[in-house]
């Protein structure tokens, strides 16, 4: 099962790529999983303006900057998008991304890793609303992760005291990717079924 680990801010100094590589970690040891990080500040992609939603433009001409990002996020059969706050809201570069998705995501499950002064939780109800918009299969459970620089050591693992708390932010990740693995393998049937009807 192919994962997508989808880092949701490009801005200088981010905190988003020791939280991604603590989320590929452990999305590397689930059974069953292949896991690539893709960066959204790997892909320069123009703020949207196409005169139509994407879905609905039969006659569409993709941008030749946007369409490695469409053709990469069409590979997977999995996400887990991690993003922080930006103003109780996921970032600007995250949304616009979206915006020129059509169906890669659809029938998909995607998992939501969210970080900042109050896990990020705000900016993960605005993102599971536009996973949903898109198609996607949102897994129920999340993860909140709460003052990552002072969680994350620089190599992106948790520190000591909080990787052995059995209630703590290893643990919701865990299980946040373990639903993830089963939403994957059923919709993956399932998908696979319907192409052959």
């Amino acid at each position: 099962m192919k994962i997508q680990v989808i880092l949701g801010s490009t801005r200088h100094g981010r905190v988003i790529e020791p939280v991604g590589k603590w989320v590929e970690a452990a999305a590397g040891a689930i059974e069953g999983f292949e896991v690539e990080t893709v960066d959204l500040a790997d892909y320069e992609m123009p703020l949207f303006n196409e005169a139509m939603s994407p879905r609905y433009n039969q006659n569409r001409v993709i941008d030749a900057k946007v369409k490695p990002f469409l053709d990469k996020l069409g590979e997977a059969d999995g996400y887990v998008f991690v993003t922080p706050e930006y103003n109780h809201s996921i970032p600007a570069v995250l949304k616009n991304a979206f915006d020129y998705i059509t169906f890669e995501i659809q029938k998909k499950p995607a998992a939501i890793v969210s970080y900042g002064t109050v896990g990020g939780a705000r900016a993960a109800e605005h993102l599971k609303a536009i996973l949903i918009e898109g198609k996607a299969a949102v897994v129920p459970e999340a993860t909140a992760l709460l003052n990552p620089t002072d969680a994350l050591v620089a190599e992106g693992m948790l520190k000591a005291d909080l990787l052995a708390n059995p209630w703590g932010p290893q643990s919701a990740l865990n299980t946040t990717l373990n639903e993830l693995a089963w939403w994957t393998s059923a919709l993956k049937a399932g998908r696979v079924e319907h192409a052959n009807v």
